[in-house]
């Protein structure tokens, strides 16, 4: 049985004289029940969300965070070309990012989170 814990966070910094805050509920997938699983990273605060970066990233205990993937305006762009097989992201709306891993397995344990930053 695999377990991947997929943590809610809430992160909060000034950006600007505006605060930004991203949130993620927590998301648990055992391995059988499903073979993809997606979330959803919901920003509160970001101007133009669609121009905005989002990065997700996988932390496994013992190991720095690796970043996957970004999502900017209208473009993904993958940290290892390999990975655009297994995961993918989406914004939706004016401030929803999904991003979903597919055929899940043992190698995709971790904790799974985004981030944000204005370039």
């Amino acid at each position: 049985m695999l377990l991947l814990p997929l943590l809610a966070l809430a992160a909060a910094w000034s950006y600007g004289q505006k605060q930004v805050l991203l949130k993620q509920r927590q998301v648990s997938i055992t391995r059988g029940h499903k073979t993809t699983a997606s979330m959803d990273c919901v920003a509160e605060g970001i101007p133009d969300f669609q121009s905005a970066y989002i990065h997700w990233y996988r932390q496994v205990p013992s190991k720095a965070p690796e970043q996957i993937l970004y999502i900017g305006p209208g473009a993904i762009s993958y940290d290892d070309h390999s990975y655009s097989n297994k995961y993918s992201s989406l914004k939706k709306g004016t401030n929803i990012c999904n991003f979903t891993i597919s055929d899940i397995n043992s190698n995709d344990e971790g904790t799974y989170y985004c981030a944000y930053w204005h370039f």
